[in-house]
């Protein structure tokens, strides 16, 4: 028959199951805690690496924003510059042409030289036209001398055409306009076919025919074109 335990039994009992469920309990509470820490420091450091990920997402779009205004930048600043070189170029060549312009009345001046340059002017009409009948269009004040001019116009022309003769007449109608530099008009076909051969137009020919070796001989060679004229 089991003896029965004495006050002092049943407290040290009692003493040992309450130190025994304060261990576990400890031993519980710190497990807890070690795996609430390791889901913390889990947490936090997938919490870092979003937040880090997100500041280089950010950088890098920035940075590539800043490179893109740079870039917008210095192609904006680089065209800029391209046409104002490009404007002080025309200009210049403008001016070129303007002077060139304003010196073709230099050429009427001397009249014996003057001549000769309508005799090939309208001897280069005769040859586009190859008419029996041409007219010659004139500045009142050159008739003199256009009439001269036309006169060894034909004598060459018979020359070199193997005897075949031309009629040229003055068309005193229709004069060149005021503000004409000299030289002549051949017209022929009836009138609806008229070879401009003044100074004027000349030198136009001569600005879109010359351009591109003037502005190679001023400014040299442009070395972003491909091809060149």
């Amino acid at each position: 028959m089991a003896q029965a335990m004495s006050d002092d039994q049943v407290a040290g009992e009692l003493k040992k199951m309450t130190a025994f469920i304060r261990q576990e309990a400890l031993e519980k509470a710190k497990e807890i805690q070690i795996k609430a820490d390791e889901e913390f420091a889990i947490e936090k450091s997938k919490l870092v690496r979003q937040e880090t990920s997100s500041i280089d997402s950010q950088y890098e779009k920035k940075f590539k924003q800043a490179g893109m205004s740079q870039q917008i930048t210095r192609s904006t600043l680089a065209n800029k510059t391209r046409i104002k070189v490009l404007s002080a170029r025309q200009e210049l060549l403008d001016d070129l042409f303007e002077k060139a312009r304003s010196k073709l009345v230099d050429h009427t001046k001397d009249q014996g030289k003057y001549q000769d340059l309508c005799k090939n002017l309208i001897l280069e009409g005769l040859y586009a036209l190859n008419e029996d009948k041409v007219q010659v269009r004139a500045r009142k004040q050159d008739y003199d001398v256009v009439e001269k001019a036309m006169e060894g116009a034909k004598e060459e022309y018979k020359k070199s055409m193997d005897g075949r003769e031309v009629q040229v007449e003055l068309d005193e109608k229709n004069p060149q306009p005021e503000g004409c530099s000299g030289g002549v008009s051949v017209v022929g076909g009836g009138g609806r076919i008229d070879i401009n051969n003044t100074l004027d137009e000349r030198l136009k020919l001569l600005e879109t025919d010359a351009l591109p070796m003037v502005r190679t001989s001023l400014f040299g060679k442009n070395q972003n074109r491909r091809f060149h004229d």
